[in-house]
């Protein structure tokens, strides 16, 4: 089904509207959009497609990509031993920090990030001879 032109245009005038003072799309505004979306007879798939289209044309964070990405970056980093290091953990910590733009604490990084290792079965290689618990610790 074709969506009117109109509909489609006052849709992204809502996913902007959404993002107007943070330039950020979190989980939960990501939903409501979707939601209003499907009220409006647009597709979840439609609709998703007009978020980051509307995100790379204006520059702004949806944090279901940024969380993507860091995933990407644990998803390598396990994919030899089925292991994460501190250093490998860090530089996803740090590049989902930066494509968030400061809007996620360090801590809850940190906690999004063991959570998504512990939803993939990814370990933590953490202990060793000089080594400390830096994964038992977030």
């Amino acid at each position: 089904m074709t969506v009117p032109e109109g509909i489609k245009t006052q849709f992204i005038e809502f996913i902007k509207l959404q993002a107007f003072d943070d330039q950020y799309i979190s989980r939960q505004e990501e939903k409501r959009i979707l939601e209003v979306g499907v009220k409006n007879g647009i597709g979840v798939e439609e609709s998703l497609s007009l978020i980051r289209q509307v995100a790379a044309d204006k520059g702004l964070v949806v944090e279901r990509d940024a969380e993507e990405q860091a995933q990407a970056v644990l998803e390598r980093a396990a994919s030899n031993d089925g292991k994460v290091d501190k250093k490998e953990f860090e530089e996803a910590v740090n590049l989902l920090k930066t494509a968030t733009k400061g809007k996620l604490t360090e801590p809850e990084i940190k906690q999004r990030l063991k959570k998504m290792m512990e939803d993939n079965a990814w370990k933590a290689k953490e202990g060793g001879l000089f080594g400390t618990k830096w994964y038992s610790a977030i």
